[in-house]
């Protein structure tokens, strides 16, 4: 009898590992791509069919200046703003008695030089053209000489709160022949759809996947049918996203927010924090705080991300005629998501990784471009049931791949959950130092670790 009892649990416990064995084939399986509609019209209802308009010209970025007059005057009203709490600096959001000092340099010495500011933008080169029905913008800087350098193109794309202002300081390092590297690179910056001044899409179901098909076509309407790319934040995911959809045109993906949203990855992601030996290298256990800060995380930092994701135009519409509003809601993120002990701070550390200028040169593209409801809708469209359904997250990245972390983005993935999203990874860093926005607060450190990867990836 015992013998029988000894073959049943054999042949239980070989059915559970049967089970498992599928079950986790079944996770790692790499997804199929969607059919998606690469010339989906985007635009707004017309009468007559839609006939693309294929031209690529110079765009004037010029704000009038009775709207520099009327945000003066906004900007003058008398503040209503309750006092903070006392001892508390930006734990409950931005602090009033920054948002002041804000405002009062806002309107008394930034717009004061606004046509310096204003300048300063407009330093590169920006272009537009129509894709899929929505006038995008970019910037389009080239190499004034390679020096013998090999040029390869990069579409370079940012996040929300963030906007191309990112990158000013990034760009003429990556377009600028350096002994560092052998290449030089020609770089695409486009606002993304809905942000700067780039036209949002007018119809529902706008997510990332068809942002990055947009993106796609914007690089192949530019004659590139071969470019690596970059991003962080929504970058980042439009990126990867791209990167997974049309592996016959990404060269390369790099990015500072590197993830993996796949069943597999989510797996890994809970068993390395209850056995982070297992999946962490132990120099680098500081970076991965596990499921409980991660949590603890979503709770007191990603409220922004539900009403965005739930209700995005009512928070759009409070914003809109409310610059100093505005700026507190954009401002809050570059201190939060610089370091988080930020937090602690009457003025949130704003101005030890960024000036003034710098930080409202990005407010002002959202005021004055009014995109601060359609950049945020971005999140409505992303996070449901339809975009998950696409399983663009189970698509393997092909490309040659490069993760950077810097210290204090709000979370990262160890290379052990990325490596099924990332089978080429050539390229893996951390450093002590860096928040979310990389490129914008550190960008010869960005610099620097971009050209290793290129030169690693070995793009000759």
């Amino acid at each position: 009898m015992a013998n029988v009892w000894v073959r049943i649990l054999i042949g239980g416990l070989a059915m559970l590992a049967a089970v498992g064995y599928k079950n986790y084939r079944d996770l790692a399986a790499p997804g199929k791509r969607p059919d998606l509609d690469n010339n989906a019209y985007w635009g707004p209802k017309t009468k007559e069919p839609y006939k693309e308009n294929k031209a690529i010209l110079p765009y004037d970025i010029s704000v009038k200046q009775e709207l520099i007059e009327d945000l003066k005057a906004q900007l003058s009203r008398p503040s209503k703003a309750q006092p903070p709490l006392e001892g508390v600096g930006f734990q409950y959001g931005f602090n009033s008695q920054e948002l002041a000092k804000v405002v009062k340099y806002w309107r008394d010495s930034y717009l004061a030089k606004w046509s310096e500011r204003e300048q300063f933008l407009k330093r590169l080169d920006h272009y537009q053209t129509e894709i899929q029905g929505l006038k995008i913008h970019f910037i389009h800087a080239k190499p004034k000489e390679a020096k013998g350098k090999k040029v390869l193109p990069l579409l370079l794309m940012h996040g929300w709160p963030g906007t191309v202002r990112e990158f000013y300081d990034f760009i003429p390092l990556l377009t600028t022949p350096s002994d560092k590297s052998d290449y030089v690179f020609e770089v695409i910056a486009p606002s993304l759809p809905g942000y700067g001044w780039s036209q949002g899409s007018s119809k529902t179901g706008f997510g990332v996947a068809q942002v990055a098909v947009v993106m796609r076509n914007l690089m192949v309407r530019l004659g590139f049918q071969k470019f690596l790319v970059q991003g962080g934040d929504w970058g980042s995911l439009i990126g990867s996203n791209l990167a997974g959809l049309f592996p016959e045109h990404v060269l390369g993906y790099h990015s500072n927010m590197c993830g993996n949203n796949s069943p597999m990855g989510s797996l890994k992601l809970v068993l390395s924090s209850f056995f982070p030996s297992w999946f962490i290298d132990s120099q680098y256990v500081d970076y991965y705080k596990g499921l409980g800060h991660f949590w603890a995380t979503i709770m007191e930092e990603m409220g922004y991300a539900h009403i965005q994701a739930s209700k995005p135009d009512t928070i759009g519409n409070a914003l809109i005629d409310n610059p100093a509003g505005l700026a507190a809601y954009i401002l809050e993120k570059f201190s939060t998501w610089t370091n988080l002990k930020f937090r602690d701070l009457p003025d949130g550390g704003l101005t030890k990784r960024f000036t003034y200028d710098q930080l409202l040169d990005n407010v002002m593209i959202y005021y004055v471009t009014n995109s601060i409801t359609t950049s945020m809708r971005l999140y409505s469209e992303s996070m449901n049931k339809a975009q998950f359904a696409l399983e663009v997250d189970r698509l393997p990245i092909l490309a040659k791949s490069g993760c950077t972390r810097f210290a204090h983005e709000i979370v990262h993935a160890p290379d052990s959950v990325l490596a099924n999203k990332f089978p080429n990874l050539v390229h893996s860093t951390h450093y002590p130092d860096g928040g979310h926005f990389p490129a914008f607060e550190l960008p010869q450190q960005m610099y620097e670790d971009f050209i290793a990867f290129v030169k690693k990836a070995n793009f000759s």
